[in-house]
């Protein structure tokens, strides 16, 4: 059975970091794209950053330069390094691992800025 189960979240005042991690298991096959969206209270889910197998990375342009995507393939992670965090990176946020055109998601963790 596929599984992804993140980690990580917790409380964070405004400038700090977090760093979330991701783990996919129960996979038979190579797991394509990795990565991070997240939904803030009363908005959409948004696309935070993701990572090919080869380690191209993409960013919201929101996160760029603050945020780090990186993953293991020998170990089927992904993680996201955040720092400078702000109260508007307040959100649950969800890993997806993408195989064999499907999209396997985590249930989230959440992450809170605040003083």
């Amino acid at each position: 059975q596929v599984q992804v189960v993140e980690s990580g979240g917790g409380l964070v005042q405004p400038g700090g970091s977090l760093r979330l991690s991701c783990a996919a298991s129960g996979w038979r096959l190579s797991i394509n794209d990795m990565g991070w969206y997240r939904q803030a209270p009363g908005k959409e889910r948004e696309f935070v950053a993701a990572i090919t197998r080869d380690g191209r990375k993409n960013y919201a342009g929101s996160v760029n330069i603050r945020f780090t995507i990186s993953r293991d393939n020998a170990k089927n992670t992904v993680a996201l390094q955040m720092n400078s965090l702000n109260p508007e990176d307040t959100a649950v946020y969800y890993c997806h691992a993408d195989a064999l055109g499907f999209r396997y998601w985590g249930q989230g963790t959440q992450v809170t800025v605040s003083s």
